[in-house]
């Protein structure tokens, strides 16, 4: 007689494909109070975790707060947090700010292992600061895009303007943003995967010799 307990209506339902978004890390990067920690703080669907000292008399003579007069506090180690978009995209993205000034560069390289893709930030106005960004993941291989934040008073240029001030190929993606909104860090994220992918299947393509 068979066991009641193995009965096919007792049986558990059959296994399906997992729904699970992809899980990736991007990285936001750029000049010191270029909006890194606003940016992320500004997407993120949990509480952000921030590493932030406040600003002393003592970092007067290193950070530029010319452009900064009500900055009071710094990220000294990292900023943290998520952002999940749902099919088609399916994918969860794992934010990480890296500090802006020099003297924490050497932070960069744990805090970048494993990235899928990077976020460099821009400030016309101090649009030097984010070139060792810029370098930094060009020399790396690394997907970025260039999202200029638009600071209120600053002058409007437009991105091609940006692209070739920055040096860079049309292959890097070069979009203006309000870090403050969350819309719009979205829209920039959203670009982000969308331009990380098409990297990834252009190398596909190339390894196997196939036509783009």
């Amino acid at each position: 007689m068979r066991d009641s307990a193995t009965s096919p209506s007792n049986l558990p339902p059959p296994l399906r494909a997992s729904t699970a978004p992809a899980a990736a890390k991007v990285v936001v990067a750029g000049g010191f109070g270029v909006g890194k920690t606003t940016f992320v703080a500004a997407v993120s669907e949990i509480t952000p975790l921030r590493t932030e000292a406040l600003m002393t008399a003592a970092s007067e003579d290193v950070d530029d707060l010319s452009l900064l007069a009500d900055k009071t506090a710094t990220t000294v180690a990292m900023d943290f947090g998520r952002r999940t978009f749902p099919p088609p995209a399916n994918v969860v993205l794992l934010l990480f700010g890296t500090p802006g000034q020099d003297r924490f560069f050497f932070m960069w390289d744990e805090l970048t292992r494993g990235a899928t893709a990077a976020v460099v930030l821009a400030d016309t106005r101090r649009l030097e600061d984010c070139w060792p960004a810029v370098d930094y993941f060009e020399e790396r291989g690394t997907p970025f895009l260039v999202a200029v934040n638009e600071f209120d008073g600053a002058h409007r240029y437009t991105p091609d303007e940006v692209r070739a001030a920055l040096e860079l190929s049309d292959g890097v993606p070069v979009l203006l943003c309000d870090a403050r909104n969350t819309a719009s860090v979205a829209s920039v994220l959203f670009h982000l995967v969308e331009h990380a992918l098409f990297r990834k299947r252009n190398r596909i393509h190339v390894l196997q010799g196939a036509p783009l």
